[in-house]
């Protein structure tokens, strides 16, 4: 089987599974599984130190329940234009173990759409998906994964209710995943357009990032996408609002805010980029 090499263990999160462990049982130390069992979520996806503790704190809120066969993870930095991105086949590395791609799936969603086929040995390097993944393997420890990429297009919401009604057809149980980080404000970012300092972080904080997590909490996949092209608040708006499509076709009616937080609340700056976590059932 080919491995995806994991390209950010070492750097954005541990490469041991010692340390791994040791930060996910720190994150999840005073978590209680949500009331109802839930079927996806809204994961950020800078490194660990500054937004690990919101996606374990979601991934650890989709492990109430029978265990999933496979996790399907929407994510990428990607235009309206362009296309999405599978992988097909092979597996990608954790410090826990590597995780197989769910191969069936993946090869019939593959024939119903076009995509962008990646490889172990060819593809795009990303931290939207892979720092998701140790949490995923540490989880859901006998599970199978689905990599997607999908921009922010209308079209992509149609691959989310596929690919549930492809994994429900093969009798199997899911979890779906959607990882966005929010606004990226700043000149390190080229978007600062109320200046610096306490006004700007407030803005953010309580204006442009609260628009799409409202939108998202609506479960208002349209809204998401046109926020996330409009305001610069979802840098993977089409991997939320893919997430909440497929969440919805898995049965979820309701959504519930786990945390939000900023890059600014450990490292103050004037640039800085936001994060929340979301649970759908």
């Amino acid at each position: 089987m080919d491995v995806r090499k994991a390209a950010f263990a070492g750097s954005w999160y541990p490469d041991s599974a010692v340390e791994c462990e040791t930060d996910i049982r720190r994150y999840t130390k005073k978590a209680s599984p949500p009331a109802i069992p839930c079927v996806g979520g809204i994961v950020p996806h800078a490194g660990w130190y500054f937004s690990g503790e919101i996606a374990c704190r979601v991934i650890h809120g989709l492990s109430s329940g029978p265990p999933p066969d496979v996790v399907v993870v929407f994510g990428m930095h990607l235009h309206p234009e362009s296309p999405g991105y599978i992988m097909t086949e092979g597996a990608w590395e954790t410090p826990f173990g590597n995780l197989a791609i769910e191969t069936d799936v993946a090869r019939q969603l593959n024939a119903a759409f076009s995509f962008q086929v990646e490889t172990a040995q060819r593809h795009t390097q990303d931290n939207t998906i892979e720092l998701q993944l140790p949490f995923i393997k540490y989880f859901f420890k006998d599970t199978k994964i689905l990599p997607l990429g999908l921009p922010p297009a209308e079209s992509s919401l149609d691959i989310g209710v596929a690919v549930v009604e492809i994994i429900s057809a093969l009798g199997l149980k899911a979890r779906i995943i959607g990882s966005t980080d929010l606004t990226h404000y700043g000149v390190n970012y080229g978007y600062s357009p109320m200046g610096s300092g306490s006004s700007a972080v407030e803005w953010v904080t309580t204006d442009n990032d609260r628009r799409v997590v409202d939108a998202m909490l609506s479960m208002d996949t349209g809204a998401v996408i046109r926020e996330g092209m409009t305001n610069q608040n979802a840098c993977c708006a089409g991997a939320a609002a893919t997430a909440i499509a497929a969440s919805r076709a898995l049965g979820a009616t309701r959504a519930e805010e786990v945390a939000y937080a900023t890059s600014y609340d450990k490292h103050p700056g004037d640039s800085f980029v936001g994060y929340v976590g979301i649970l759908f059932s």
